[in-house]
This record gives C-alpha cells, sequence and structure tokens, in this order.
C-alpha cells in the first residue's frame, strides 16, 4: 500500500482519533484533570450564554406583541410612520382611525382596529397609592375578539371620543381589567378608578374582570377605548397607534393593510413561528446576536488557547514518548489538535444543554414577573450555529498548542 492509499489513511487517522479520545478520558481522570475539566467548562460557560444571547435576540426579532386572535398584524415599517417623540419612542402608526377605517371597507374584512400600548397610572378612588398597568387602547368591533389577552365585547363598540378627529365627542370611560390588574387595584366591576399621565386624569368604570387567555402569564393589563387612551398620553396629535389588527379573510385583510399602510409590515397568524432569518430586519437583535458571537468566539478562543497549552506543557514527555516509537510530528500535531477539538466539542455540548435551561429559566421568571410572554426563543439552527462557534474558536486556538508540541525536545523530554 502507497503513502495516499484510502484505507492506510482511514486506519491512520482513525487510530490518532481513537488515542486523543483516550488522552481524553484519561486526562478527566488523572492529574490532568483540573486543566481538562476547567476547558470544557469554559466553552460551556460561553456556548450557553451564546445560546442564551442569541435565544433573546431571536425573541425579540420575532416579537408578535401581546396575544390576539387577529388574522393580521400590521406594524410600523421603515416608512410612513410617525412617533410622538423622534428619535426616542419607537416608530408608531399615524392616522390609525382613518386608515383602520379603510381596512374594515376592504371585501372579507369583519373588522380591523389599531392598537395602542401603554403604562400608564392608576389609582382605585379609596386609595391613595397608584400602579403602574399596561393599558391597551383598541376600538371594538361588533364581534367579540382577543386583545392583550383579554375579550373586547364588554367595551361597547366604536369610539365616540374620536369623534371625527376632533377629539371632543363623549369619552368612552370604560375599562377591562386583567384578574392580575383587578387583585393589584384590589377593586371589583362597576367600580371607577382613575387614570392619570402628566397630561391629564380620567376616570374609569370597570366593566369586567377577565382571565388573560395568552400564554399562560398574568401581567396587570387593562382594554380601553383608543381615543380615550391617546387623549390621556398624547397620542392624539397624529392619531398614533403601535400596530394595527385585522380579522376576515387573510388576503382580503393584507390587501387592506397593504392598500393603507404601503411601507407597514404585515404579519399573519401562519407567521408566529420562530424564523431565524428575522434577525436581519431586525438591527437591535442583529447587533446583539453579533456582539453575542465576537464574545463567544474570543472568550472560547483565548481560554482554549490557554488552557490547550498548559496541558500541553504538562505532557510533553508523553509526546517525546509517542517520538521514540515512531510517531511523525505531524501524526503528534494531530493527537494535540483532535484532543483540543474534542475536549472543545465536549464543552458546546454541555452549552447547549446549559443554554436551553437558561432560556427555559429566564422564560419563567420573566413572565412571572414583568413580562407579558416568553423573552427569548430556541430554534434548532442554534444547535449546528453554538458546535460551529465551538469549532471555530479551537481552530483559532490551535496554532499556539501546535507550536507548543512541535518545539517539544525529544531527548531533553526522554533524558528528564
Amino acid at each position: 500500500m502507497t503513502e495516499c492509499d484510502p484505507t492506510r489513511w482511514y486506519h491512520r487517522w482513525r487510530g490518532l482519533v481513537g488515542l486523543a479520545v483516550a488522552r481524553v478520558r484519561r486526562q478527566m481522570t488523572t492529574v490532568a484533570q483540573g486543566q481538562t475539566v476547567a476547558t470544557v467548562l469554559i466553552v460551556a460557560v460561553t456556548v450557553a450564554n451564546l445560546v442564551l444571547v442569541t435565544g433573546v435576540a431571536l425573541a425579540l426579532a420575532n416579537d408578535q406583541g401581546l396575544a390576539h386572535d387577529a388574522d393580521v398584524r400590521a406594524v410600523p415599517g421603515d416608512s410612513d410612520v410617525q412617533s410622538s417623540v423622534a428619535g426616542v419612542e419607537a416608530p408608531r402608526l399615524g392616522a390609525s382611525h382613518e386608515r383602520a377605517r379603510e381596512i374594515r371597507e376592504q371585501a372579507g374584512v369583519t373588522h380591523a382596529t389599531p392598537v395602542l400600548v401603554e403604562p400608564v397610572r392608576v389609582r382605585a378612588p379609596d386609595s391613595a397609592q397608584s400602579h403602574y398597568i399596561l393599558v391597551v387602547g383598541i376600538i371594538p368591533g361588533p364581534a367579540s375578539a382577543t386583545v392583550a389577552g383579554l375579550p373586547t365585547d364588554t367595551l361597547a363598540p366604536g369610539d365616540p371620543h374620536y369623534a371625527g378627529g376632533t377629539y371632543d365627542g363623549p369619552p368612552a370611560d370604560e375599562i377591562v381589567l386583567s384578574t392580575a390588574a383587578a387583585e393589584t387595584l384590589d377593586v371589583s366591576p362597576g367600580e371607577s378608578l382613575a387614570l392619570t399621565s402628566d397630561r391629564a386624569e380620567r376616570t374609569a368604570t370597570v366593566m369586567a374582570v377577565e382571565q388573560r387567555a395568552d400564554d399562560g402569564t398574568e401581567m396587570p393589563v387593562a382594554l380601553v377605548h383608543l381615543s380615550d387612551l391617546q387623549s390621556l398620553t398624547a397620542a392624539d396629535n397624529a392619531d398614533l397607534a403601535d400596530q394595527v389588527l385585522v380579522w376576515g379573510e387573510q388576503e382580503a385583510a393584507q390587501a387592506g393593510v397593504d392598500a393603507a399602510y404601503p411601507t407597514a409590515t404585515v404579519e399573519t397568524t401562519s407567521a408566529a413561528a420562530i424564523v431565524p432569518s428575522a434577525l436581519f430586519d431586525d438591527t437591535l437583535a442583529l447587533v446583539t446576536s453579533v456582539l453575542a458571537l465576537v464574545i463567544a468566539v474570543s472568550i472560547c478562543t483565548l481560554f482554549v488557547a490557554t488552557t490547550s497549552g498548559l496541558t500541553v506543557e504538562a505532557n510533553r514527555q508523553t509526546l517525546a514518548t509517542l517520538s521514540t516509537i515512531g510517531f511523525p510530528l505531524r501524526s503528534r500535531l494531530a493527537i494535540v489538535a483532535v484532543t483540543m477539538v474534542a475536549m472543545t466539542g465536549c464543552g458546546a455540548v454541555l452549552g447547549l444543554v446549559l443554554g436551553a435551561g437558561a432560556i427555559t429559566a429566564v422564560n419563567a421568571l420573566a413572565t412571572a414577573t414583568i413580562a407579558p410572554s416568553a423573552v427569548a426563543a430556541f430554534h434548532p439552527l442554534v444547535v449546528p450555529y453554538a458546535l460551529a462557534v465551538a469549532l471555530l474558536a479551537a481552530l483559532l486556538a490551535l496554532p499556539y498548542p501546535l507550536a507548543l508540541a512541535a518545539r517539544t525536545e525529544v531527548l531533553a523530554e526522554v533524558n528528564r
């Protein structure tokens, strides 16, 4: 058989890989255990952090907002949007009442409502303490629907305070509370509440207390009429809304949104799944994931190179012995490389498990405290992504331990 014979090449590399894996197992139970465990744990923690931060970026890029049962959701695109505080608040949709009316006139559309979400100080009349509640402004339709996890049928249909854009019509002064909001404020249906902002104060009657029908989380949320909330929070200046929800035939709803807001981003109920490509459409999510990638590669590379270099120093006699029994330099270097990649791979697998667990824990903590839904997501593509990042770090770290191994003086180590 020649040097390039495939069978001989296969058996040689199979032997080298087997020897390297055996060395990793041996190091886990000998004096080199500390260095090996340190390498595995450092890689695992770094990969877990990468998985968690990437999960947060995925959830941010695929944010579906508060739970609803609409067929189509429209959010601001790159233009044709307005903001009440330019450069500070997120972009919003302008002329929301008129645009929603145009969408409702589309054949096949049963209802369309702008949605405005604002944290508002709410206080029961008999209480001296106010609480911030997430208040959601909508235009209730003739049929029951779900917005922010709450049914809308308790609110009177329409939006009388808007009055064709003058905002001088009679306020509806109605509010629907989630059970968490009612418990926070200690109120029951029929009681009145005071809603306060820097601009004004308004009273509203509690029409109902409902359990939120979303992902099982329970944060204080309330539904009110859109123009009531707009006039309270200064969003009436340009008739602003955060999004538009549309019910009806999906194609008709999309056509209506496209006509009313040509540059808005349209999402359908079928788009609720996590889509990794959405990262490239969200600047903040993309920057977050890129920073996590750079940090993960940098930390992994530095620590793997350092610990692998220390391991090579501790195993110079072993390398010298391999040389004396006939292992050429490239075979010894291959053993060092495979050993390091194997340790990095073990750390990456452990890191994926820890990262998935961290995502679960963070979501449980967030939804139990401040978040309406999961703040981090896990996608199957994260698995090859994390493994590829760990492999890249291992390859970048290779030159240092290989240089140390190549400088091993066989006679000096054997005689030592």
